[in-house]
């Protein structure tokens, strides 16, 4: 039975790690497709367009919202930030699990049009630690890195919208444990409507036989 990708939502504070677990999950397994957001923002040290991020003016990605290309986006810290449509549905479509990392406001968007994508909050193992981890990065200004732990205190407010929450402390039993979630994520009944009503039509022309 061919199976239909899940559109997966990631989100997480800012330095919690997300992006390091997204790559290395990415490694590990092969049934993972990481879509590509387009920003306004400009690229950091080491961002290459089109890998990272595609990067675009605040004219260009304005256009895409009225051409209605994205599949959803929001507005953080100044920046725009959107999921391109295309590539999305013909990853789902080829049975591909699609992985978008984005903040709260478009993840809530994305469960409205999509009921049955996977919402995921990465967490850090302490408040500590995640500033530790935004001030280790050395790509920010302290100013900025404040910022993000305004933003935090914020975004903790609204985790319970989630479905599963995972600890990122150790990365390699991280990724496991996302993984792990992902597979059980296949097998629920809501994603499974199409197999349930073949096996109930087949039990019920062979219940019809045996008469």
């Amino acid at each position: 039975m061919k199976r239909r990708g899940i559109l997966i939502v990631v989100s997480g504070f800012s330095g919690a790690g997300k992006g390091t677990l997204m790559k290395a999950l990415m490694q590990k397994y092969d049934n993972y497709a990481l879509s590509i957001s387009m920003t306004t923002r400009a690229p950091r040290p080491g961002e290459t367009d089109g890998k990272e991020y595609f990067f675009v003016t605040r004219e260009a990605f304005e256009q895409k919202i009225a051409e209605d290309g994205l599949v959803e986006y929001a507005s953080y810290c100044d920046h725009y930030y959107g999921t391109p449509r295309a590539y999305v549905e013909s990853q789902l479509e080829a049975g591909k699990d699609v992985i978008l990392e984005i903040e709260i406001q478009g993840a809530l968007k994305i469960k409205e049009k999509f009921p049955d994508s996977l919402l995921l909050f990465v967490m850090p193992p302490s408040a500590e630690e995640l500033k530790d981890r935004l001030v280790g990065r050395g790509t920010e200004s302290m100013e900025v890195i404040e910022q993000r732990m305004n933003r935090a205190v914020e975004e903790v407010q609204g985790i319970e919208q989630y479905d599963y929450i995972v600890v990122n402390d150790v990365l390699s039993e991280c990724v496991e444990e996302l993984h792990g979630i992902i597979r059980a994520a296949h097998n629920t009944a809501d994603r499974n409507q199409l197999f349930i009503e073949e096996i109930r039509k087949e039990l019920e022309e062979l219940s019809k036989g045996e008469k």
